[in-house]
Protein backbone atom coordinates (compact mmCIF):
# COMPACT_ATOMS: atom_id res chain seq x y z
CA UNK A 1 0.00 0.00 0.00
CA UNK A 2 1.42 3.39 -0.58
CA UNK A 3 1.57 6.35 1.53
CA UNK A 4 -1.12 7.93 -0.14
CA UNK A 5 -3.67 4.60 -0.10
CA UNK A 6 -2.05 4.53 3.44
CA UNK A 7 -3.39 8.09 4.99
CA UNK A 8 -7.11 7.35 3.40
CA UNK A 9 -7.58 3.85 4.89
CA UNK A 10 -5.95 5.34 8.54
CA UNK A 11 -8.59 8.42 8.28
CA UNK A 12 -11.49 5.93 7.78
CA UNK A 13 -10.03 3.83 10.55
CA UNK A 14 -10.85 6.54 13.16
CA UNK A 15 -14.51 6.64 12.20
CA UNK A 16 -16.91 5.21 13.99
CA UNK A 17 -17.43 0.84 12.63
CA UNK A 18 -20.15 0.61 9.97
CA UNK A 19 -22.35 -2.36 10.59
CA UNK A 20 -21.40 -4.00 7.21
CA UNK A 21 -17.97 -3.83 7.91
CA UNK A 22 -16.57 -7.23 7.48
CA UNK A 23 -13.83 -7.96 10.05
CA UNK A 24 -10.85 -8.17 7.25
CA UNK A 25 -11.95 -4.29 6.22
CA UNK A 26 -12.22 -3.58 9.86
CA UNK A 27 -8.51 -4.80 10.32
CA UNK A 28 -6.90 -3.39 7.57
CA UNK A 29 -8.02 0.44 8.47
CA UNK A 30 -6.33 -0.53 11.92
CA UNK A 31 -3.35 -1.76 10.20
CA UNK A 32 -2.73 0.91 7.87
CA UNK A 33 -2.61 3.11 10.97
CA UNK A 34 -0.86 0.82 13.02
CA UNK A 35 1.52 0.95 9.78
CA UNK A 36 1.82 4.88 9.89
CA UNK A 37 2.87 4.99 13.45
CA UNK A 38 5.37 1.88 13.59
CA UNK A 39 8.37 4.13 12.95
CA UNK A 40 7.40 6.39 16.12
CA UNK A 41 6.43 3.50 18.45
CA UNK A 42 9.51 1.55 17.85
CA UNK A 43 11.92 4.58 18.47
CA UNK A 44 10.18 6.40 21.26
CA UNK A 45 9.30 2.92 22.93
CA UNK A 46 5.64 3.76 23.48
CA UNK A 47 2.70 2.62 23.50
CA UNK A 48 0.90 2.38 19.87
CA UNK A 49 -1.55 4.74 20.88
CA UNK A 50 -2.80 6.10 17.78
CA UNK A 51 -3.76 2.22 16.11
CA UNK A 52 -5.67 1.13 19.27
CA UNK A 53 -7.43 4.22 18.75
CA UNK A 54 -8.29 3.10 15.80
CA UNK A 55 -8.90 -0.07 16.81
CA UNK A 56 -11.33 0.92 19.25
CA UNK A 57 -13.36 2.76 16.93
CA UNK A 58 -13.52 -0.57 14.82
CA UNK A 59 -14.72 -2.29 17.46
CA UNK A 60 -12.01 -4.77 17.50
CA UNK A 61 -11.17 -5.65 21.36
CA UNK A 62 -14.74 -7.63 21.78
CA UNK A 63 -14.41 -9.71 18.16
CA UNK A 64 -14.51 -12.69 20.03
CA UNK A 65 -17.39 -12.14 22.54
CA UNK A 66 -20.93 -13.96 21.58
CA UNK A 67 -23.32 -11.36 20.02
CA UNK A 68 -25.48 -11.76 22.93
CA UNK A 69 -23.05 -10.13 24.71
CA UNK A 70 -22.08 -6.94 22.48
CA UNK A 71 -19.27 -8.89 20.15
CA UNK A 72 -19.04 -10.58 16.77
CA UNK A 73 -18.28 -14.10 17.96
CA UNK A 74 -15.65 -14.17 15.75
CA UNK A 75 -13.47 -17.39 15.50
CA UNK A 76 -10.09 -18.23 16.52
CA UNK A 77 -8.89 -17.77 12.93
CA UNK A 78 -10.30 -14.47 12.54
CA UNK A 79 -8.90 -13.26 15.41
CA UNK A 80 -5.69 -14.98 14.67
CA UNK A 81 -5.94 -13.13 11.34
CA UNK A 82 -6.52 -10.15 12.51
CA UNK A 83 -3.33 -10.59 14.65
CA UNK A 84 -1.68 -10.98 11.53
CA UNK A 85 -2.46 -8.02 9.99
CA UNK A 86 -1.76 -6.17 12.88
CA UNK A 87 1.72 -7.67 12.74
CA UNK A 88 2.70 -7.10 9.64
CA UNK A 89 1.95 -3.16 9.98
CA UNK A 90 3.13 -3.04 13.76
CA UNK A 91 4.69 -5.95 15.98
CA UNK A 92 4.17 -4.70 19.07
CA UNK A 93 0.53 -3.64 18.42
CA UNK A 94 -0.44 -7.40 17.12
CA UNK A 95 1.67 -8.51 20.30
CA UNK A 96 -0.31 -6.41 22.21
CA UNK A 97 -3.87 -7.03 20.43
CA UNK A 98 -2.93 -11.11 20.51
CA UNK A 99 -2.55 -11.08 24.52
CA UNK A 100 -5.46 -9.18 25.23
CA UNK A 101 -7.46 -11.72 23.02
CA UNK A 102 -5.50 -14.75 25.20
CA UNK A 103 -6.89 -13.16 28.36
CA UNK A 104 -10.27 -12.67 27.19
CA UNK A 105 -10.82 -16.50 25.41
CA UNK A 106 -9.85 -17.87 28.48
CA UNK A 107 -12.87 -15.49 30.40
CA UNK A 108 -14.83 -16.90 27.25
CA UNK A 109 -14.50 -20.34 28.04
CA UNK A 110 -13.84 -21.09 31.89
CA UNK A 111 -16.13 -17.74 32.86
CA UNK A 112 -19.48 -17.82 31.32
CA UNK A 113 -21.17 -19.33 34.02
CA UNK A 114 -19.78 -16.62 36.68
CA UNK A 115 -22.05 -13.40 36.24
CA UNK A 116 -19.42 -11.19 36.94
CA UNK A 117 -17.53 -12.34 34.45
CA UNK A 118 -20.04 -12.31 32.02
CA UNK A 119 -20.47 -8.40 32.71
CA UNK A 120 -16.76 -7.68 32.35
CA UNK A 121 -17.02 -9.08 28.71
CA UNK A 122 -19.93 -7.29 27.72
CA UNK A 123 -18.22 -4.11 29.68
CA UNK A 124 -15.44 -5.22 26.76
CA UNK A 125 -17.67 -5.01 24.18
CA UNK A 126 -19.25 -1.87 25.46
CA UNK A 127 -16.34 0.55 26.23
CA UNK A 128 -14.33 -1.19 24.49
CA UNK A 129 -11.62 -2.51 27.59
CA UNK A 130 -8.28 -3.89 26.97
CA UNK A 131 -6.76 -5.94 28.94
CA UNK A 132 -3.57 -6.88 29.89
CA UNK A 133 -1.83 -10.19 31.30
CA UNK A 134 0.22 -10.74 34.42
CA UNK A 135 1.83 -14.39 34.46
CA UNK A 136 5.57 -13.78 34.93
CA UNK A 137 6.42 -13.03 38.90
CA UNK A 138 10.08 -12.91 40.48
CA UNK A 139 12.82 -15.03 39.49
CA UNK A 140 10.55 -17.99 37.83
CA UNK A 141 10.86 -16.05 34.12
CA UNK A 142 8.92 -17.66 32.14
CA UNK A 143 7.25 -20.30 34.21
CA UNK A 144 3.72 -20.00 34.27
CA UNK A 145 2.66 -22.86 35.90
CA UNK A 146 4.58 -22.04 39.49
CA UNK A 147 3.35 -18.53 41.11
CA UNK A 148 4.75 -17.07 44.40
CA UNK A 149 2.38 -14.87 45.37
CA UNK A 150 -0.53 -16.19 47.05
CA UNK A 151 -4.36 -14.61 47.06
CA UNK A 152 -5.91 -13.57 50.16
CA UNK A 153 -8.93 -13.78 51.69
CA UNK A 154 -10.33 -11.21 53.64
CA UNK A 155 -13.96 -11.59 54.51
CA UNK A 156 -15.84 -11.68 51.53
CA UNK A 157 -12.90 -10.14 49.45
CA UNK A 158 -9.10 -10.96 48.49
CA UNK A 159 -6.25 -9.06 48.07
CA UNK A 160 -2.65 -9.59 45.96
CA UNK A 161 0.24 -8.43 45.93
CA UNK A 162 2.90 -9.83 43.44
CA UNK A 163 6.44 -8.64 41.90
CA UNK A 164 5.41 -8.81 38.34
CA UNK A 165 8.61 -8.62 36.36
CA UNK A 166 6.96 -8.12 32.91
CA UNK A 167 3.42 -6.79 33.00
CA UNK A 168 3.01 -5.65 28.59
CA UNK A 169 1.25 -2.37 28.71
CA UNK A 170 0.33 -2.04 32.19
CA UNK A 171 -0.34 1.71 32.64
CA UNK A 172 -2.48 1.51 29.16
CA UNK A 173 -4.75 -1.11 30.09
CA UNK A 174 -7.78 -1.20 31.76
CA UNK A 175 -8.05 -4.21 33.60
CA UNK A 176 -5.29 -7.04 34.19
CA UNK A 177 -5.70 -10.86 34.05
CA UNK A 178 -3.15 -12.17 36.58
CA UNK A 179 -2.12 -16.02 37.75
CA UNK A 180 -1.54 -16.55 42.15
CA UNK A 181 -1.54 -19.15 44.35
CA UNK A 182 -4.90 -20.45 45.11
CA UNK A 183 -4.51 -19.54 49.01
CA UNK A 184 -1.16 -19.14 51.03
CA UNK A 185 -1.53 -23.12 52.19
CA UNK A 186 -1.21 -23.91 48.46
CA UNK A 187 1.71 -24.96 46.68
CA UNK A 188 3.27 -22.95 43.75
CA UNK A 189 1.80 -25.01 41.00
CA UNK A 190 -1.65 -24.84 42.57
CA UNK A 191 -2.58 -21.67 40.61
CA UNK A 192 -6.03 -19.54 40.00
CA UNK A 193 -6.73 -16.70 37.19
CA UNK A 194 -8.51 -13.36 38.54
CA UNK A 195 -8.96 -10.04 36.92
CA UNK A 196 -9.10 -7.15 38.30
CA UNK A 197 -10.25 -3.99 36.72
CA UNK A 198 -8.23 -0.65 36.63
CA UNK A 199 -10.10 0.54 39.83
CA UNK A 200 -9.03 -2.54 41.46
CA UNK A 201 -5.41 -1.85 41.35
CA UNK A 202 -2.50 0.19 41.75
CA UNK A 203 0.86 -0.54 40.10
CA UNK A 204 4.38 0.77 41.42
CA UNK A 205 7.32 0.13 38.63
CA UNK A 206 10.07 -1.61 39.45
CA UNK A 207 11.45 -2.25 35.98
CA UNK A 208 11.92 -0.79 33.03
CA UNK A 209 11.63 -1.72 29.27
CA UNK A 210 14.72 -0.33 26.82
CA UNK A 211 14.98 -3.47 24.55
CA UNK A 212 15.94 -4.72 21.24
CA UNK A 213 12.57 -5.11 19.61
CA UNK A 214 8.76 -5.16 20.70
CA UNK A 215 9.53 -1.56 22.16
CA UNK A 216 6.24 -0.62 22.07
CA UNK A 217 4.64 -3.19 24.52
CA UNK A 218 5.58 -1.15 27.09
CA UNK A 219 6.56 -4.76 29.28
CA UNK A 220 7.75 -3.03 32.58
CA UNK A 221 8.00 -4.70 36.09
CA UNK A 222 5.62 -3.73 38.69
CA UNK A 223 4.67 -4.24 42.24
CA UNK A 224 0.70 -5.11 41.77
CA UNK A 225 -0.94 -4.34 44.77
CA UNK A 226 -4.94 -5.60 43.88
CA UNK A 227 -7.93 -5.89 45.78
CA UNK A 228 -11.34 -6.77 44.45
CA UNK A 229 -14.24 -9.51 45.31
CA UNK A 230 -14.16 -13.01 45.81
CA UNK A 231 -16.24 -13.74 42.15
CA UNK A 232 -13.33 -12.28 40.48
CA UNK A 233 -11.24 -15.55 40.72
CA UNK A 234 -12.07 -18.24 37.43
CA UNK A 235 -13.80 -20.83 39.17
CA UNK A 236 -11.87 -23.38 37.30
CA UNK A 237 -8.54 -23.97 38.53
CA UNK A 238 -5.32 -22.92 36.14
CA UNK A 239 -4.11 -25.98 35.39
CA UNK A 240 -7.17 -26.94 33.32
CA UNK A 241 -6.99 -22.66 32.12
CA UNK A 242 -3.63 -23.22 30.65
CA UNK A 243 -3.92 -26.50 28.70
CA UNK A 244 -7.43 -25.83 27.37
CA UNK A 245 -7.01 -22.13 26.71
CA UNK A 246 -4.36 -19.86 28.12
CA UNK A 247 -1.34 -22.19 25.87
CA UNK A 248 -3.27 -22.76 23.01
CA UNK A 249 -4.38 -19.65 22.29
CA UNK A 250 -1.56 -17.46 22.98
CA UNK A 251 0.69 -20.00 20.71
CA UNK A 252 -1.55 -19.49 17.70
CA UNK A 253 -2.21 -15.59 17.96
CA UNK A 254 1.60 -15.17 18.75
CA UNK A 255 2.61 -17.58 15.84
CA UNK A 256 0.47 -15.41 13.85
CA UNK A 257 1.70 -12.08 14.57
CA UNK A 258 5.34 -13.32 13.93
CA UNK A 259 4.00 -14.76 10.57
CA UNK A 260 2.66 -11.00 10.08
CA UNK A 261 6.08 -9.59 11.23
CA UNK A 262 8.53 -12.03 8.57
CA UNK A 263 5.42 -11.51 5.53
CA UNK A 264 6.29 -7.85 5.85
CA UNK A 265 10.14 -7.98 5.72
CA UNK A 266 9.37 -10.84 2.50
CA UNK A 267 7.36 -7.91 0.81
CA UNK A 268 9.77 -5.46 2.05
CA UNK A 269 12.78 -7.27 0.36
CA UNK A 270 10.26 -7.97 -2.83
CA UNK A 271 10.06 -4.47 -3.31
CA UNK A 272 13.82 -4.20 -3.31
CA UNK A 273 14.42 -6.94 -5.79
CA UNK A 274 11.49 -5.52 -7.90
CA UNK A 275 13.25 -1.79 -7.99
CA UNK A 276 17.09 -3.52 -8.37
CA UNK A 277 15.87 -5.34 -11.38
CA UNK A 278 14.45 -2.13 -13.12
CA UNK A 279 17.32 0.12 -12.41
CA UNK A 280 19.63 -2.76 -13.68
CA UNK A 281 17.82 -4.06 -17.43
CA UNK A 282 16.33 -6.36 -15.51
CA UNK A 283 19.25 -8.34 -13.89
CA UNK A 284 18.66 -9.55 -10.94
CA UNK A 285 20.60 -8.60 -7.61
CA UNK A 286 23.20 -11.18 -5.65
CA UNK A 287 20.47 -11.60 -3.21
CA UNK A 288 17.46 -13.11 -5.20
CA UNK A 289 18.04 -16.02 -4.09
CA UNK A 290 17.84 -15.45 -0.19
CA UNK A 291 14.28 -13.49 -1.50
CA UNK A 292 13.23 -16.97 -2.77
CA UNK A 293 13.88 -18.85 0.44
CA UNK A 294 12.45 -16.52 2.35
CA UNK A 295 9.30 -16.59 0.20
CA UNK A 296 8.99 -20.00 0.02
CA UNK A 297 9.49 -20.43 3.83
CA UNK A 298 6.79 -17.78 4.38
CA UNK A 299 4.78 -19.76 2.47
CA UNK A 300 5.59 -22.56 4.64
CA UNK A 301 4.69 -21.16 7.92
CA UNK A 302 1.71 -19.97 7.16
CA UNK A 303 0.24 -23.23 5.95
CA UNK A 304 1.26 -24.83 9.00
CA UNK A 305 -0.26 -21.89 10.92
CA UNK A 306 -3.32 -22.66 9.14
CA UNK A 307 -3.59 -25.89 9.79
CA UNK A 308 -3.04 -25.80 13.22
CA UNK A 309 -6.14 -23.33 13.53
CA UNK A 310 -7.99 -25.78 11.59
CA UNK A 311 -6.91 -28.30 14.07
CA UNK A 312 -8.04 -26.46 16.78
CA UNK A 313 -11.23 -25.45 15.58
CA UNK A 314 -12.18 -28.69 15.24
CA UNK A 315 -11.02 -29.67 18.68
CA UNK A 316 -11.75 -26.82 21.06
CA UNK A 317 -14.91 -28.19 22.49
CA UNK A 318 -13.42 -31.49 22.25
CA UNK A 319 -11.58 -31.76 26.12
CA UNK A 320 -10.26 -35.34 25.14
CA UNK A 321 -8.81 -34.05 22.04
CA UNK A 322 -7.48 -30.69 22.98
CA UNK A 323 -5.95 -31.72 25.66
CA UNK A 324 -4.33 -35.25 24.12
CA UNK A 325 -0.45 -35.57 24.55
CA UNK A 326 -0.24 -35.31 20.37
CA UNK A 327 -2.60 -31.90 19.76
CA UNK A 328 -1.14 -30.27 23.23
CA UNK A 329 2.63 -31.20 21.77
CA UNK A 330 1.42 -29.61 18.34
CA UNK A 331 0.19 -26.69 19.97
CA UNK A 332 3.53 -26.24 21.69
CA UNK A 333 6.05 -27.27 18.22
CA UNK A 334 4.00 -24.22 16.51
CA UNK A 335 5.27 -21.46 18.74
CA UNK A 336 9.24 -23.06 18.70
CA UNK A 337 8.63 -23.83 14.87
CA UNK A 338 6.65 -20.21 14.01
CA UNK A 339 9.13 -18.47 16.07
CA UNK A 340 12.37 -19.91 14.79
CA UNK A 341 11.20 -19.64 11.16
CA UNK A 342 10.09 -16.23 11.69
CA UNK A 343 13.55 -14.95 12.85
CA UNK A 344 15.03 -17.50 9.91
CA UNK A 345 12.57 -15.77 7.16
CA UNK A 346 13.47 -11.94 8.17
CA UNK A 347 17.30 -12.64 8.15
CA UNK A 348 16.95 -13.94 4.56
CA UNK A 349 14.52 -10.89 3.67
CA UNK A 350 17.50 -8.51 5.11
CA UNK A 351 20.47 -10.69 3.05
CA UNK A 352 18.00 -10.18 0.06
CA UNK A 353 17.95 -6.68 0.37
CA UNK A 354 22.05 -6.66 1.12
CA UNK A 355 23.10 -2.70 2.92
CA UNK A 356 19.91 -1.41 1.96
CA UNK A 357 17.77 -3.92 4.17
CA UNK A 358 20.21 -3.41 7.07
CA UNK A 359 20.58 0.18 7.21
CA UNK A 360 18.16 1.51 10.12
CA UNK A 361 16.92 3.83 7.48
CA UNK A 362 15.69 3.93 4.01
CA UNK A 363 12.94 2.69 2.41
CA UNK A 364 14.36 -1.13 2.57
CA UNK A 365 15.05 -1.57 6.11
CA UNK A 366 15.05 -4.56 7.60
CA UNK A 367 16.32 -3.99 11.14
CA UNK A 368 12.96 -2.67 13.15
CA UNK A 369 10.86 -6.31 11.72
CA UNK A 370 14.47 -7.75 12.58
CA UNK A 371 14.26 -6.95 16.08
CA UNK A 372 10.98 -7.52 16.82
CA UNK A 373 11.00 -11.37 15.24
CA UNK A 374 14.33 -12.11 17.71
CA UNK A 375 11.95 -11.56 20.82
CA UNK A 376 10.06 -14.58 19.50
CA UNK A 377 12.22 -17.81 20.87
CA UNK A 378 12.79 -16.16 24.03
CA UNK A 379 9.12 -15.08 24.84
CA UNK A 380 8.38 -17.89 26.83
CA UNK A 381 11.49 -19.72 26.15
CA UNK A 382 11.46 -21.91 23.61
CA UNK A 383 14.66 -24.43 25.13
CA UNK A 384 12.19 -24.66 28.52
CA UNK A 385 9.11 -25.55 25.77
CA UNK A 386 11.61 -27.93 23.96
CA UNK A 387 12.37 -29.68 28.00
CA UNK A 388 8.79 -29.80 28.60
CA UNK A 389 7.69 -31.16 25.66
CA UNK A 390 10.89 -34.23 25.44
CA UNK A 391 9.14 -35.76 28.53
CA UNK A 392 5.57 -35.78 26.95
CA UNK A 393 6.46 -36.96 23.81
CA UNK A 394 8.46 -40.60 24.90
CA UNK A 395 4.87 -41.08 26.20
CA UNK A 396 3.44 -40.38 22.64
CA UNK A 397 3.42 -43.63 19.53
CA UNK A 398 4.65 -43.38 16.21
CA UNK A 399 2.29 -43.55 13.58
CA UNK A 400 1.85 -46.09 10.90
CA UNK A 401 0.35 -44.23 8.03
CA UNK A 402 1.33 -41.11 7.02
CA UNK A 403 -2.49 -39.87 6.53
CA UNK A 404 -4.19 -38.44 9.63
Amino acid sequence: MNVSSAVKVAAAASEPVECEATLVKRAHACAAIAALNAESVDCEARFPAEAFEAIRAQRLLGVMIPRDLGGDGASMSEVADICYQLGRACASTGMIYAMHQTKLACLLRHGMNSEWHRHVMKEVCDKQLLLASSTTEGQRGGNIRSSDAAVQRVGEGITLERAATVISYGLEADGLVTTARRSEESIDSDQVLVVFLKQDYLLDKILGWNTMGMRGTCSSGFMLKASGRAEQVLPEPYERIHSRTMMPTAHLLWASVWAGVSAAAVERARLFLRKAARQSDGVMPPGAAHFTQAAASQKSLRATLNSVLRRYERHHVDDAALTSIEFQTSLNMLKVDASERAVAITLEALRACGLSGYRNDGEFSISRYLRDALSSPIMINNDRILANVATASLLEETPDTLLD
